[in-house]
């Protein structure tokens, strides 16, 4: 007698980011999750990341679509800090040459800021904060940090956001160089969702 199929637990990613979507997919792959995406919620509001820190934004966005869906969400922010800048673009990384702005807008306006600094101080690091809730709660949380570099000139063609121009001494290649699976086993998000996973999967186990 075969062993029923384990039920699975419809989960929301809060994000229409495609880049964001497949490090996701790849690192809670064969967990019991039927995956839904904002794409799936077109009329939603939008949530409002407006707080000074990584964990409170995520915190604030799983709990908004949570509420307005019923589902259980998992809500990210990440964002680039370059010592050189205080700190900067940090929680503004998405939005750096202004609301709506590319990739390519704030990879520019990135490296017009360093364009009088010394390479041996462009250090930097991408933080990832995760949480996920239900209607009620923040359930969990977890967090990652990929320490770097920050170059003049954009390498590669894989990643998204400032990963052209974030070099890791470590591997000798930017986080754009890198193929899918070395990124999923290095990154701030793979970070922070590996640290997660083990939490989602204990409070999927039935009471």
């Amino acid at each position: 007698m075969t062993e029923p199929a384990t039920a699975k637990r419809r989960l929301l990613l809060a994000t229409s980011n495609p880049g964001k979507l497949r490090e996701v997919l790849a690192i809670l792959a064969g967990l019991p999750l039927d995956l839904a995406t904002l794409a799936d919620f077109p009329r939603l509001p939008p949530a409002v990341e407006d707080a000074d820190t990584f964990d409170k934004n995520a915190r604030r966005k799983a709990l908004h679509y949570a509420r307005l869906t019923g589902l259980w969400t998992l809500a990210d922010d990440s964002g680039l800090e370059v010592d050189a800048l205080g700190g900067d673009p940090g929680v503004y990384s998405a939005r750096y040459a202004g609301e709506g702005s590319s990739d390519a807008s704030n990879n520019a306006k990135l490296v017009a800021q360093l364009a009088n600094v010394l390479p041996a101080r462009r250090t930097a690091r991408f933080r990832c904060a995760i949480a996920l809730a239900d209607s009620t709660q923040v359930l969990a949380t977890s967090a990652g940090v990929f320490e770097g570099s920050i170059l003049d000139e954009p390498r590669g063609e894989n990643g998204f956001g400032y990963d052209p121009l974030f070099f890791v001494p470590s591997l000798g290649m930017t986080s754009a160089e890198m193929p899918p699976e070395l990124k999923n086993s290095v990154s701030h998000r793979a970070q922070a969702l590996r640290a997660i996973r083990p939490q989602l999967e204990r409070l999927m186990k039935p009471a």
